[in-house]
C-alpha cells in the first residue's frame, strides 16, 4: 500500500481541518460516502494538519486547532477497552471541531461480549440524529496535562469505520462511535447507507471483527429463587425438595 502523503479535508461536527494523511489513513475516514470524515482517524500529528475551519467562528484559521486527549482504559464492554478519547477543539473560541474514540481490544482471539455501562460526568447532544430522541454522545473531562500510555492491551483497528451487517447480512451502513443514548444505555452510532445518523443498542451486536454482525438483543436469563415452585410458582422455604402447595419436586 502507498505510504504517500495527501491533502485532503476532515470533517468534524463542528468543522473541518485540512491535514496530509496516507492512505491507510484515507481508508479508516472513509465511511461510504463522498467526504473523509476525522472522528474515525483519531489523533493527528498536529505538524500534519495546515488549517482548519471553526463552525462556531464561521472563519477559517491557518495552523492546527488544540488537541486535547487522555487515555483512560476503560472497559466499555466485555473485551473492549476505550484506549482513548480526545477533541480538536478550535483555539479562538472553543468549540469542538471533532472528538474521537479509539478501542482496543485485551484478548485477540476472544469475541467482544456484552456493553457495560459508560460513566461520564457530562454529555452533549448528538447533532442531526434521525432518531426521535437523539443519543447523548459521551463528552469527556481532558486536560492537556502529559498523560499515559495505553496499558498492555493488544492494539486493533478503531470501531469507526467498520461496515454493519443485520442479521439477514444486508450492509445497512458504517459504524461512527460508540455513545450513550437518553435513557443511559450504551449504544453504537452509525452513518446510514443513505448518508443519515442512526443508533443501534450494544446488546443487538452480536459480534465486531473485521465487520459488526447485529442480531436479535441479548435477554438475561432470570436467577432461580431457591424455594420457589416451577409449577405453580409457589415460595418454599429453602432447602424444601417438595413443593408445600402442589406437591411438585423441587429442582
Amino acid at each position: 500500500m502507498s505510504t504517500e502523503l495527501r491533502l485532503k479535508k476532515l470533517r468534524g461536527s463542528g468543522g473541518y481541518v485540512m491535514a496530509t494523511v496516507n492512505d491507510q489513513q484515507q481508508m479508516k475516514g472513509n465511511l461510504g460516502g463522498p467526504d473523509l470524515f476525522l472522528a474515525p482517524i483519531g489523533r493527528l500529528d498536529s505538524q500534519k494538519i495546515t488549517k482548519y475551519f471553526c463552525n462556531t467562528c464561521e472563519k477559517e484559521f491557518e495552523g492546527p486547532p488544540k488537541i486535547e486527549y487522555e487515555n483512560p482504559n476503560e472497559e466499555v464492554a466485555e473485551n473492549l477497552v476505550l484506549a482513548e478519547k480526545g477533541q480538536y477543539i478550535c483555539n479562538s473560541c472553543s468549540a469542538t471541531i471533532a472528538e474521537y474514540r479509539e478501542f482496543k481490544k485485551q484478548n485477540e482471539t476472544v469475541q467482544v461480549g456484552s456493553a457495560k455501562p459508560l460513566e461520564t460526568t457530562s454529555q452533549t447532544i448528538t447533532s442531526q440524529i434521525s432518531q426521535p430522541e437523539p443519543p447523548v454522545q459521551v463528552k469527556p473531562e481532558v486536560s492537556t496535562q502529559s498523560v499515559t500510555q495505553p496499558g498492555p492491551a493488544t492494539a486493533i483497528s478503531s470501531i469507526e469505520g467498520l461496515a454493519v451487517y443485520d442479521e439477514n447480512a444486508r450492509k445497512i451502513g458504517n459504524a461512527k462511535q460508540v455513545g450513550i443514548d437518553s435513557n443511559q444505555s450504551v449504544v453504537l452510532l452509525i452513518i446510514k447507507n443513505d448518508g443519515t445518523e442512526g443508533s443501534i443498542p450494544w446488546n443487538s451486536i452480536r459480534k465486531v471483527g473485521d465487520v459488526i454482525l447485529l442480531g436479535s438483543p441479548v435477554v438475561a436469563p432470570q436467577p432461580i429463587q431457591p424455594g420457589k415452585c416451577a409449577n405453580c410458582g409457589f415460595s418454599n422455604k429453602e432447602g424444601s425438595k417438595f413443593c408445600e402447595e402442589c406437591g411438585s419436586k423441587l429442582q
